[in-house]
Formats: C-alpha cells, structure tokens, sequence
C-alpha cells in the first residue's frame, strides 16, 4: 500500500491500516462514475474520512481493478573506467568499475567468487560480506552468463591463491557495488567458459545456430581478433608502403562465365532481367587499369553458388589487387613482401626468400598435384618405360591405349600396412574414392625381393626388378603403390594416396612452413563433359609470349601461392589487347557475337588504350584458418553458412511475402 500511496495518493491522508481490499494485491483504481463529482473533484483527489466510509450504507458503483503491470527494468549504460583482461599487479588500490558477462561463479569459505569476463579477458571478482553485505548478497543471485557491472578495489591476491593459468591471476577485485544490466532467462544450449575443456565437443550445428553465444569463446574470440589482425596488416602495407588504393567495385552486375555459378538477384525497375552477384571483381579491377589507377586492392566480397566442403563458402572475402606496367619478377617479389610481412607480424614465421618456385609440370610430375605439400619428402615415380613391354594384362593394357603407370613408394610400409588393408581396407578406400579402380601394389623383402600381385611380380625379371626399386629409391621393408590410367586420373589418385599415407605415418612436420609458386600453368584444359577447352584459370589470363602462335598449348603468365598443401592465392598478367583477348575467347567456345554480348564493355576498354597489367587474389578467409590453426573456415567467419548454404542463425534462405514477388514480375501459386 505504501507504493500505491507514493505513487497515485502523494496528497492522501495516510491511514493506519490499509485498506482490507489492498492489504494483499495491489491495485490501481479506475473510476466508474459517468460525472466527475458536483466539486469537479475526481476521486484521486478527494479526501477520505474514516467515519464517512465506517458510517456509509449506501452501496456504491464497484471500481475496476486492474493488476499494476510489474515495470519494465531499467536500461542502463555504466561508465567503464578499466577492461578485465588488461587489470595487472600495478593497479593495485586503484578503484575500478567492470562490465562483463560472469564467466564462473563458485563459494568457498564463506565467500563467493565470480570470474568477470570481457573481451580482453577475464578477473576474478570476490565479495566482503561485513563490508558491503548489499554486494556479496547480489553476487550470490548471479548466474552465468548474467551481463553484470562491479565496482570495486583492485587487490593483490594471497600467496596460495594466486592463479598462473589466468593473465590477471595475481590480483582480484574485491566488489563494493555490483549492478545486473541483464539476467540469462533462457537455458544456455551450452556453457561459454567450459566448452574449450569439454570432453564432448559442442556439435558445430548447435554453435551456429547460437552464434552469438559460440562468439563469446576465447577461441572464437581470438579467431575474429586474428582475422582483423590480418586485414589491418595487409592494409597499412599496401597503401602506406606500395601506395595502393582502395576502390570498391559493385556488388549488382551482370553474370559473366567464371567457373561457378552464379548468384542471381532479379530486377524490380527492369522486369525479366537480372544482376550476378561477383564471383570476382575481375573485369572491373582491369578496367581500373585501363582508367589510368596504378595500384588498386580491395578487401572485396565474392559469391559462388557451388557445393561446399571445410574450406568453402558461398560468400567469401578476397584481399584483390591489380597493378599496371608491373612485370611478373616485380610482381611475384612484391607479393612474397606482403606474406613474408604478414607471417612474422602474425606467426613470428620467417618465410624464406625468395620463395621456392615449381613449374605446373614440375609439380603434378613430383606431386600430382598442382598445390604440394612439400613439408613431407614422399614423390611420385612414373615407370611407364620399365613396364613398356610387361606380360602383365592391367599394364600392357594401359600402355596401349596412351595412359601412364605411375608409383608412391612408402618407407616402412610394407608392415604398417597388411595385404588386408591394402585389398580391402581404408587406404584402399581411398584409392578408390579417388577414382581408381583398384589399387596395385608391391612390398619389398628384407633380401631385396619383391612380393605382390603374382601376375605382376613374375612379369619382371632381376634387371627389371633393379631398375624399378632403383627409380623408386625402394628399400627392404617399403610399400610401393601404382596408379594406371590417363595422367589427370593418375596424378588425382597418388595425390591423395601421398596425403592419407603422410597423415597416417605421420611424416608431416608441423613446425615447418611450406610455402612456394606454382608457375608456368597450361592455358587450357580439356572439359571432358562439354568436349571442348576451357581455361585452366579465367580466359582473361594472358599467354606466354613464347607461345603465341599456338594459343591452344600455350603457357599461362599464371602464378599460384601455396601453403602447405593449399592455395592461398593465384593470379596473372592478363591480355591487354582486344585481338589476342578474342582469340582467346573463341577458343573455349564464344564466338564473337557472344563475346560481344557478354564482353562487349571489356573489349571496348582494351581498345582505349589499356596498359599492361595483372594482380593477384588472396582467400583471406582460407589464409586466416591457416594462420589460426583451425580445421574450417566457418570458425573464422562471425557468421558461416552451413555445408548446406544455409544460416543457421537467422534461418536464411527463407520463403518471402507474396507481394515481394509479385513486385518483381514472379507468378505466385
């Protein structure tokens, strides 16, 4: 009643007792009477007589109650004066104010603690119940998670409970004043503090579809920080170094063929028609060039509609860069600076320099691959001229019809793996995952023999039998395992094969960093589906010159950046002359009128006066997982799409209004 007072009856005169109708609930009165009284007084403003209401007997009009709605908390916004992952030893007496979320909260002693953490880290907060009982008795309220701020002395912690593992483990805050800005009223599907150190990791579909609370990790944290970290880097060097300048490119543009497909967006104004989300800024970056910009780069947002995996998204961040009259010596060292710069900032890594280089040939003959991990020595050996005039069926056959025969040999394989796992088990598995259709293989004795399939091992002679374990560099104990068949498929099989091995024998070195060039890459490839060539990167690359006048098998002024195992960027000089750009065009397929549909802007600008040009596009978001030392992209992105292209987060893609799509000339069911 004394709040009802306070708050509807300030000129009442108070009674003794309440009223018996408010003496449990309360209330707040709305008048029923259809006249103000004959005084023009209401009834909030009249007085009450204690006789005059003990004495009446005329019923009056009942009054409506209603329940008063408990209020709305307050919105506050507290003044920070210290972050509690910065406090330290030389704060000590100072008196702070906290704001953070309560990372753990435990009583021992008579006293409760609670970890206060923020995004610098955390501090550990205790109570003194003598001295400020108002304090201790709110921290015992509290739950994780709770966003609370504390107000407190900065004090040194006892000798036996200083913690080494905690950064601000020598001092705590002891709390005078404790605020809770907003309570936790929903079940946590998991706990911040404790998933690191869980047993049973939380499954990556929950943390995306909590993401806001999977951002809280300090992993996750250190992950976003460290993604920031990069950028911040590459900027400063780019521009305040090399004069590099930010331009944006449109995000609303027109499809164009890149590889993937493409992200559509209809078009309201122009019914029928629509823009391409960009796989690239490609074209507008050359046409930057063709503007007279010496450097561009762009931290640029990219769209690809295509089936993901662990290091593939939908939506993707490239550092982009382009550069005119830039040769390709320049422009490969200028690039070795940046990653070289961004490592030792970043990782404390000194990157060799310059940086190892291999031919596109050179790589898929050694590795099969055209992005080797060569933090591990195992190479591939192709054996074809040994096995050319082979009694064996598989290889004979092979040979004839213009494939190859190619070996991994594995040290010490011969007893980590049985002839059991090598007929049915998963390195078998893998083999044919890959393609192939079985997996042929041969153990090397400790007398220097070799045993295997019989058709295979009776098919070779004692000069032949050398010669194979000489070209393999094959010792007592080893593995050696074939792969048949075209090159493409060859190479596809071995490749794997020379990563499961590597990972199961643990052969790889974790402190080495492997990085290197693949140049020298062929123009084209063969599209087997299509029949037809198309280009091995974008038909916009521009050919060796010592290969112009056979455009078809020429070279490309191509360049891949690769660490250990995976690209991390790739580039080229690019055609800067209309003739030989359409040239380039015919051959995968467009023909001048289509060439002029799609490129027609493109071509044009060459013939304005184009200078010389090329650039290079970095996947920041694969970068940053490798500097990270995570398994997926998704934990270096704030919010992923699911392997499915899905948000788990806002439920994205999602149907839309009917009348949205009527705007845009869809028919609706």
């Amino acid at each position: 009643m004394s709040l009802l007072r306070r708050t509807f009856f300030p000129l009442l005169p108070l009674r003794s007792k309440p009223l018996p109708l408010l003496s449990h609930t309360l209330f707040f009165l709305k008048p029923s009477l259809p006249k103000p009284l004959p005084n023009h007084t209401s009834l909030l403003s009249a007085p009450i007589s204690s006789s005059a209401s003990a004495s009446s007997t005329t019923p009056t009009p009942p009054e409506t109650l209603t329940p008063i709605p408990k209020p709305p908390s307050p919105l506050l916004w507290v003044p920070r004066t210290a972050f509690c992952g910065r406090l330290s030893a030389d704060d000590v007496g100072k008196r702070v104010t906290l704001c953070g979320w309560v990372a753990l909260h435990r009583v021992h002693g008579g006293l409760t603690f609670l970890n206060l953490r923020d995004h610098t880290g955390s501090v550990q907060v205790t109570t003194l119940p003598d001295a400020f009982p108002e304090a201790h008795s709110a921290v015992n309220d509290l739950r994780l998670e709770y966003v609370v701020a504390v107000e407190g002395l900065v004090r040194s912690r006892p000798p036996d409970s200083v913690n080494k593992k905690m950064k601000t483990g020598s001092i705590e805050i002891a709390a005078e004043n404790v605020q809770v800005l907003n309570a936790v009223r929903a079940k946590l599907p998991f706990l911040v503090t404790t998933v690191e150190d869980a047993k049973d990791s939380v499954k990556e579909e929950i943390r995306l579809r909590y993401r806001c609370l999977d951002l809280r990790r300090q992993q996750m944290q250190s992950n976003i920080m460290l993604r920031h970290k990069v950028v911040k880097l590459m900027r400063r060097y780019l521009e305040d170094v090399h004069d590099f300048v930010e331009v944006e490119t449109p995000i609303l543009s027109r499809s164009t063929p890149e590889g993937a497909r493409d992200y559509l967006v209809p078009s309201r104004v122009q019914p029928g028609t629509f823009y391409a989300l960009p796989q690239s800024p490609q074209l507008f970056k050359q046409m930057l060039m063709v503007s007279g910009f010496d450097k561009y780069y762009q931290i640029a947002r990219c769209f690809r509609d295509e089936d993901l995996r662990a290091d593939r998204q939908p939506e993707f961040t490239q550092l982009d860069m382009e550069l005119a009259f830039t040769p390709l010596e320049d422009m490969l060292r200028l690039n070795e600076d940046l990653i070289r710069k961004v490592f030792l900032e970043i990782k404390g890594v000194h990157l060799p320099n310059p940086f190892p280089r291999l031919t596109y040939a050179e790589a898929m003959s050694r590795y099969g691959s055209d992005r080797p991990d060569i933090r591990f020595d195992l190479e591939l050996k192709d054996v074809s001229d040994i096995f050319s005039d082979s009694t064996f069926r598989v290889f004979a056959d092979t040979l004839t019809s213009g494939g190859i025969i190619k070996v991994l040999c594995v040290p010490s394989g011969a007893k980590r793996y049985s002839n059991t796992a090598l007929k049915k088990g998963e390195i078998y598995n893998q083999a044919i995952k890959s393609g192939a259709k079985g997996l042929p293989f041969l153990k090397v004795l400790d007398d220097g023999g070799i045993e295997g399939i019989p058709a295979l091992t009776s098919s070779l002679d004692q000069t032949k039998i050398e010669q194979f374990l000489s070209r393999c560099y094959a010792r007592p104990g080893d593995l050696i395992l074939f792969a048949v068949g075209h090159q493409a498929s060859v190479n596809k099989t071995l490749d794997r094969l020379r990563v499961f091995v590597a990972h199961e024998l643990d052969l790889i070195d974790d402190s080495r960093h492997s990085v290197l060039w693949v140049t020298d890459f062929p123009m084209f490839e063969w599209n087997d589906l299509e029949q037809r060539l198309e280009a091995l990167h974008h038909p916009f690359t521009a050919p060796n010159p010592e290969d112009i006048n056979n455009l078809s098998t020429a070279r490309a002024l191509a360049y891949d950046m690769v660490y250990n195992g995976v690209e991390i960027g790739g580039g080229s000089l690019r055609i800067y002359k209309r003739e030989v750009q359409q040239k380039v065009l015919e051959i995968v397929g467009i023909s001048p009128e289509e060439a002029e549909a799609k490129f027609g802007y493109l071509l044009e600008a060459l013939d304005m006066g184009a200078p010389p040009h090329g650039g290079i596009a970095y996947g920041l978001d694969r970068l940053v997982m490798l500097l990270a030392g995570a398994s997926s992209i998704r934990d270096v992105i704030a919010f992923p799409k699911t392997t499915t292209a899905q948000c788990a987060l806002t439920r994205s893609p999602s149907e839309v209004d009917p009348q949205q799509l009527k705007d845009l000339s869809f028919q609706t069911r």
